[in-house]
């Protein structure tokens, strides 16, 4: 080995020695979990030089949308979309694996589906969690990404409060609940990502009804699993379109989610980006699986010939006035097309109003400006964010990135290949820098 390899070499040693890692993954969901896979797996490739890597998770243990795991709700994405197939179709770490390691692969094949419950899909990312076996500090909340002339600095607090040095950073913070306007969360008030945690801590409920908001996926699905759960209780489901929209989910439109089409999509001008959201918006936003709408209308159609009504939907509506009381929610529904008022008592309103995306500025603060650099997009193509400066390493976004990257910036789709594409450009960023260290010596 010459001389210049064998000084390139201790200068990532002393790095390690230092608490250098080459990666700090932000979050520690699913879009980071395939990161940590597709790691462990590079690193077992013989001749490639070792990633070392290390994550950060605010929660105490791996989670995935644990207060929405209700009873029958189904995955709307194939389980070949897990976290490695589409990029290693032979990884011990599939969807698959798990079933044949869990002993359910032949019962499962049996069921003759693409989808898994959600339940059981949380089991396996847990499984995947549990099994690659990274390095991550649960319980640990980074606030603050500071800038150094050759690495990052990333301030914690938390079980692990300190901080941790890094050559890349990887964000994945996820998403943050989002209530309407003037909506304080509480006892009776909340959004539907803490449904089953706020159900169970409920105040003695004596209204017998509940109001949910919103016309997507996880509204339906509160709407259906409160009928059910609470059979005394009415449920009044509240949104803006005349009836809940179906999703498309037909296999043209599901191409949007192809990995095929992150290039087509990233290479297009911006009208067509905004005409290609437009146009499938359905297959994400506000919309409803179609058996899970005709599941609502039986029940609602059952309850018109044969009484009690217990299921009403409020379509064209909206919600004029909230009154929190002390046992209870005073809610009035406007039909927005009729001007008709009704009055409901209710035990309980849930939100479900979406999310909104990690605010960058909050933790890259000066290395982020936003809108977009007017030189061209603010995000690579292989997801590393253009800071205001140079820096050393990278900072590369899973989520965030739906003005650049398409609709599959925040979904499962394409967790697989979105993570074998900042491995590659945080490898290939390595070796730049170990060519520098050598020639510089």
């Amino acid at each position: 080995m010459t001389q210049a390899r064998v000084s390139a070499e201790n200068s990532r040693n002393i790095g390690a020695h230092d608490e250098i890692v080459d990666i700090v993954g932000i979050g520690f969901g699913p879009s980071n979990l395939g990161l940590a896979i597709a790691l462990r797996e590079r690193n077992a490739i013989p001749g490639n030089t070792p990633i070392t890597s290390t994550f950060v998770e605010s929660k105490p243990e791996f989670q995935w949308h644990p207060d929405m795991l209700l009873p029958g709700a189904t995955m709307q994405i194939s389980f070949l979309k897990d976290l490695v197939t589409q990029r290693n179709a032979a990884s011990d770490y599939s969807f698959l694996s798990f079933l044949h390691d869990s002993g359910r692969l032949p019962h499962f094949i049996n069921r003759q589906t693409f989808f898994p419950t959600r339940i059981e899909f949380h089991q396996y990312l847990a499984w995947a969690a549990d099994r690659v076996d990274a390095d991550v500090r649960y319980g640990t909340r980074a606030t603050t990404i500071i800038d150094h002339p050759d690495h990052f600095e990333i301030e914690l607090e938390g079980a692990d409060a300190g901080s941790v040095r890094a050559r890349n950073v990887v964000l994945a913070g996820g998403l943050t609940a989002r209530l309407p306007e003037g909506v304080r969360s509480s006892a009776r008030q909340f959004h539907n990502h803490a449904l089953l945690s706020r159900l169970a801590a409920l105040p003695e409920t004596t209204r017998n009804a509940f109001v949910v908001v919103g016309a997507g996926q996880s509204a339906a699905e509160v709407a259906h699993y409160l009928h059910e759960q609470y059979p005394g209780a009415d449920v009044h489901a509240v949104f803006g379109k005349y009836g809940y929209t179906p999703a498309d989910d037909s296999p043209y439109a599901n191409r949007i989610f192809d990995a095929e089409a992150v290039d087509d999509y990233y290479g297009s001008s911006a009208e067509m980006k905004a005409r290609m959201l437009s146009y499938h918006r359905g297959t994400n936003y506000s919309a409803v699986d179609l058996s899970l709408i005709e599941q609502l209308y039986e029940i609602e159609y059952a309850e018109r010939v044969a009484g009690p009504r217990r299921l009403f939907v409020h379509g064209g509506s909206a919600l004029a006035e909230v009154q929190e009381e002390p046992d209870g929610v005073s809610v009035r529904i406007e039909n927005r097309l009729t001007g008709a008022v009704e009055q409901i008592d209710a035990d309980a309103v849930v939100y479900a109003t979406g999310f909104t995306s990690m605010p960058l500025d909050a933790i890259l603060g000066d290395l982020y400006a936003a809108p977009a650099p007017v030189d061209g997009a603010r995000v690579t193509r292989d997801y590393r964010l253009r800071t205001t400066r140079p820096t050393a390493g990278g900072v590369y976004l899973q989520g965030g990135t739906e003005d650049t990257h398409g609709l599959t910036s925040s979904l499962l789709s394409n967790i697989a290949v979105r993570s074998a594409e900042i491995v590659d450009s945080i490898a290939a960023g390595l070796h730049t820098r170990e060519r520098e260290l050598v020639r510089s010596v």
